[in-house]
């Protein structure tokens, strides 16, 4: 399983695939899977019964997991996809931007 890099909240680009280029925010991380939940990447059609929550029923539009592996996270400084370094041990372990050095 891959070491994962990527957490909830960040914002990621799409190295490969249908969405290949989009940016989106990651919704949730399965670091056990190695896979990640990207905002309207990886957008799958599902059939759902009625229940209290959906009344209706029907076909829902909804997002499907892909590998952490085909994502990279941008950077807030730079705004461009980036590969992740750590600075610090411990609990001062910092995330920060191999391309301009700023902490995620």
């Amino acid at each position: 399983m891959p070491k994962m890099n990527v957490k909830k909240g960040d914002t990621v680009e799409v190295l490969s695939g249908k969405d290949k280029g989009k940016q989106g925010l990651v919704l949730r991380a399965f670091p056990e899977e190695g896979r990640v939940l990207v905002e309207g990447v990886a957008i799958v059609k599902k059939a759902m019964r009625p229940n209290q929550m959906n009344q209706q029923g029907g076909i829902v539009e909804q997002p499907s997991k892909i590998d952490v592996s085909n994502v990279m996270l941008v950077c807030p400084t730079c705004g461009e996809a980036t590969r992740v370094g750590h600075s610090g041990t411990g609990i001062d372990k910092k995330r920060v931007c191999k391309k301009c050095g700023a902490e995620f």
